[in-house]
């Protein structure tokens, strides 16, 4: 008798209206690439999803983010899994650099094509209620914004620096300090990123100095009225984290950010990325 095969089914819920969905297949399911084209599609669409307690190992990990796209090596790492941790014993080159990312941002703003998405699993998770990862939907704040701020917008660009995340943690850092974060450089981008399907982004956070040609008091005004409107309750999703536990957020059309925790707690995450395939216009 010959045996039949079964097409592999996506399986998901939704986890809030405008953002988030969870993923509900097994290890062999997502490691097979069988629904990669599938959970590529519904990433775009809910900005993160989740995959609950699915332990991938380092090397699944790897392998699950080949099935989804081009593999980004970070630094001496190469095709291997990143650690994300602010404890500096055991992140003593980056643990400076990473306070940044307790607050929101998108990554890749000085590459003209920012990364596709960042792939987070759990291996020590923080005390309950402390260390939770922060995504917020900005493809679907851009949708609900009133259509005269849409047109008042739409044409703007911003000087986005990595220094400029700095006064976020640090508000009086030496002018060393201050002047080796400017040594990263900046770059012009758009507030309104117009994707190549149509759809519309906010491009905003701690990176973001100030919009160009515009006052700076109403620059101001407008770069954080539109981060608060773009991480509030309604578009954003804050998963509280287990060990084993994967997030997969489109950086893209989303905007993330660690929530505080003690860095001498043994929080310990990995990451993998995948590449850019789309520039910022």
């Amino acid at each position: 008798m010959m045996s039949v095969a079964t097409k592999t089914e996506l399986k998901h819920e939704e986890i809030k209206p405008n953002i988030g969905s969870r993923i509900l297949n097994s290890k062999e399911e997502l490691l097979s690439g069988d629904i990669a084209g599938e959970i590529r599609e519904l990433l775009g669409q809910r900005g993160v999803l989740v995959f609950p307690e699915i332990n991938f190992t380092d090397d699944e990990q790897v392998a699950f983010t080949k099935t989804l796209g081009n593999f980004a090596p970070e630094g001496d790492h190469g095709e291997n899994v990143h650690p994300i941790t602010l404890d500096v014993e055991k992140n003593p080159s980056s643990a400076e650099y990473l306070k940044g990312s307790l607050y929101w941002h998108l990554d890749g703003v000085r590459n003209t094509v920012p990364i596709l998405a960042s792939l987070l699993s759990c291996r020590v998770p923080s005390p309950k209620g402390t260390g939770n990862t922060g995504i917020a939907n900005t493809y679907a704040a851009y949708d609900a914004l009133p259509e005269e701020t849409k047109q008042e917008i739409d044409k703007l660009r911003v000087i986005h620096a990595p220094w400029a995340s700095m006064f976020y943690y640090e508000p009086e850092p030496d002018i060393r300090k201050l002047k080796g974060f400017m040594q990263a450089g900046e770059a012009e981008l758009p507030l309104v990123w117009e994707h190549k399907d149509g759809r519309k982004s906010l491009v905003l956070g701690c990176t973001a100095h100030h919009v160009v040609g515009v006052d700076h008091t109403k620059s101001a005004e407008l770069l954080h009225g539109l981060r608060d409107f773009a991480t509030s309750e309604p578009f954003s999703y804050s998963h509280e984290w287990t060990a084993g536990d994967m997030i997969i957020w489109d950086n893209t059309g989303t905007l993330h950010r660690a929530e505080a925790y003690d860095p001498s707690c043994g929080r310990m995450m990995v990451r993998t990325k995948l590449e850019g395939e789309e520039p910022f216009n």
